[in-house]
C-alpha cells in the first residue's frame, strides 16, 4: 500500500562511532525521501569523517561499532566532516516528517546532536576575536543553513509499530511457540513460570536446525542458552558491565552510565575516588552499591587505589620541602 502523505516523509538511518550520543559521532547517514503523489523516492547517502571540534582531530570508531558496521578509521580519512555536509543534510530534512527503525531512541537524537555541534562550532567561530572575517562569514552562512528544529517534525518509528502490533510478551511467545492458544492464568506467578518453561522447550524444538533466513541454531546446553542475555552485567541494574576481554578484574569492568560511561572502574577510582562515595550515598540499588564497594576494596587491597594523603604529604616533603611549586 502506498503512503498517504500530505508532505514529504524522510526515512533515515545512521551508523556511528558508538552508542553514546553525547560523545560519539555519525560516520554514515542515509536518506530515502518519499514525496506525495510521486512513485519513486529520492535517495542520498553520506560517508562522514567523525570529528572532534574541540580537539581538532578525527574521532576513533569503537571496535564494537566496527564489528557491526564494518567501517574502520582509515576508511573515512578522505571523507567530509559533518560540518561540511550539514547544510545539504538540513536541506533534505527541511519541510519533511521523519521515519526510521528505532530512530526515535537513537538515530534522531544523534542527528540532532551533530547539528547542534555544528551550530555551537559556528557560534564560537563568529565570536573568536582572532578569526579572519572570511571564516566568520562562512560560519554565519553555515549557521543560517542549518537553522532547523527537529522537534517540529512528526516522527514515525517503524519498530514501535512492529512491537505494538506484534507484542513480544510471554502470552505472544506462548501463542507463537506452543500451538497458537493463550495459556490460562496469565499474570499469575505459577502460570507464567510454567508457560516460560514450555516456551523454552518449544524454542529448542523450533531452532534445532538452520533455516533459509536463519543460520543460527539453538543448542540444548546452558552455555549456549545463557549467551543470549548479551552484555554481562556486574550488577543487576546494569550500571557496571564487563568489557569484551573475558577478564573480570576492575581494569576490565566498565562504568555503563553517566559522565564516566565506557571508562574502567579502575581508572575512575584512581582519578576520582569521590565518584565511588557519590555512588554509595546516591539513589542506587543496594546491589549496585555493593559491587562498587567490592571493586574499591579490591583496588585498595592491591595498592591500586588513589594515593593517600600521607603519601601525598611525603612526596611533597621529599621533592621540595613541602612546596609543590
Amino acid at each position: 500500500m502506498e503512503l498517504n502523505l500530505q508532505r514529504p516523509l524522510l526515512f533515515f538511518d545512521i551508523e556511528s562511532t558508538g552508542l553514546n550520543i553525547p560523545t560519539d559521532s555519525i560516520i554514515e547517514l542515509s536518506f530515502v525521501k518519499v514525496f506525495p503523489g510521486r512513485p519513486e523516492p529520492e535517495i542520498k547517502t553520506w560517508r562522514i569523517r567523525p570529528w572532534d571540534y574541540d580537539g581538532n582531530c578525527q574521532k576513533h570508531i569503537s571496535e564494537e561499532a566496527s564489528k557491526v558496521n564494518g567501517v574502520t578509521d582509515d576508511m573515512l580519512t578522505g571523507c567530509p566532516r559533518f560540518l561540511e555536509v550539514a547544510p545539504e543534510v538540513v536541506s533534505w530534512l527541511r519541510d519533511s516528517d521523519l521515519a526510521g527503525f528505532n530512530s526515535s531512541k537513537f538515530d534522531l537524537p544523534m542527528l540532532a546532536e551533530e547539528i547542534e555541534r555544528v551550530k555551537l562550532y559556528c557560534l564560537r567561530r563568529i565570536g573568536a576575536f582572532d578569526a579572519p572575517e572570511v571564516h566568520k562569514q562562512k560560519a554565519r552562512q553555515t549557521l543560517e543553513a542549518v537553522d532547523i528544529n527537529l522537534h517540529d517534525c512528526a516522527m514515525v518509528d517503524v519498530q514501535n509499530i512492529y512491537h505494538a502490533m506484534e507484542p513480544r510478551n510471554l502470552k505472544a511467545a506462548y501463542r507463537f511457540y506452543c500451538g497458537g492458544e493463550d495459556f490460562t492464568g496469565a499474570h499469575t506467578a505459577e502460570a507464567d513460570t510454567v508457560a516460560t518453561y514450555e516456551v523454552l522447550k518449544a524454542q529448542l524444538d523450533m531452532y534445532k536446525e538452520p533455516a533459509p533466513y536463519r543460520e543460527q541454531v539453538l543448542r540444548n546446553d546452558l552455555a549456549s542458552l545463557s549467551s543470549f542475555v548479551g552484555k554481562k552485567y556486574v550488577d543487576f541494574s546494569g550500571h557496571l558491565i564487563y568489557d569484551d576481554s573475558g577478564k573480570k578484574d576492575p581494569a576490565h569492568i566498565l562504568i555503563n552510565f553517566g559522565k564516566h560511561k565506557g571508562r574502567s572502574a579502575k581508572e575512575v577510582y584512581e582519578k576520582e575516588p569521590s565518584y565511588f562515595a557519590w555512588i554509595d550515598g546516591g539513589t542506587f540499588t543496594l546491589d549496585t552499591k555493593a559491587q562498587f564497594s567490592r571493586i574499591r576494596k579490591e583496588l585498595d587491597a592491591a595498592g591500586k587505589g588513589p594515593a593517600s594523603q600521607e603519601k601525598i604529604d611525603a612526596l611533597k616533603n621529599r621533592f621540595n620541602g613541602g612546596k609543590l611549586f
